[in-house]
């Protein structure tokens, strides 16, 4: 497994959706401020609106194989693009046969829960949740996690992942290289469901 292969997803939407078409959610949640470059999740709830148009306000969760349904345009495709780009997407669709230079606003509700396993030598193994809006790298979750306890060996860490069709690729990473390395970037980004190990020193 490589480094340039660990990378998230997403993007943004807006406009109703048909209730038999995607499961809707109530409205009254906060909004939350969310960038333009975030990369929308499966889990995310979010609301749509219109200008001028509040019978199309719609809040509505991302499916499982990223995508969102709206009313006349049918299933827009919202992983791998940002807010921006679904956002820019869903007004064209509209303004090509059903509205007039739509103005779209998506915002989002609830953020998806995503999250990475820490097991082994670490203060506080467990479940370690990413940041709203952000990425994560390994030694942000080892730090998040604790940090390494002093039986830790920095030197074999173990990162597992799951690939799309169901294979498990596995890498040993010598921690101590990378921050010997004099450099604050971290060549691990890591995905949601990704399980980390810290073993045992040997003696």
């Amino acid at each position: 497994m490589r480094p340039s292969s660990i990378f998230p997803l997403a993007v943004l939407l807006l406009l109703p959706v048909a209730a038999a078409a995607q499961e809707a959610v109530p409205a009254g949640a906060p909004a939350a401020v969310v960038s333009e470059n975030y990369i929308l999740h499966p889990g995310d709830v979010i609301r749509v609106q219109v200008f001028q148009e509040p019978d199309l306000e719609r809040e509505l969760r991302v499916e499982q194989d990223a995508t969102i349904v709206l009313p006349l345009i049918g299933t827009v495709v919202a992983g791998q693009r940002t807010v921006r780009e679904i956002a820019a997407e869903i007004a064209r669709r509209y303004d090509t046969d059903y509205l007039v230079n739509p103005q779209i606003t998506v915002t989002v509700v609830r953020y998806a829960e995503r999250r990475v396993n820490i097991m082994g030598m670490v203060n506080q193994p467990g479940p370690v949740l990413f940041p709203p809006e952000e990425k994560m790298n390994l030694l942000d979750a080892i730090a998040r996690a604790g940090g390494f306890n002093r039986l830790g060996d920095r030197r074999r860490v173990r990162l597992t992942r799951t690939a799309v069709d169901g294979t498990a690729e596995q890498v040993t990473i010598n921690t101590d290289e990378i921050l010997e390395g004099g450099s604050t970037a971290d060549p691990w980004p890591l995905q949601p469901g990704d399980n980390i190990f810290v073993p045992e020193r040997r003696t």
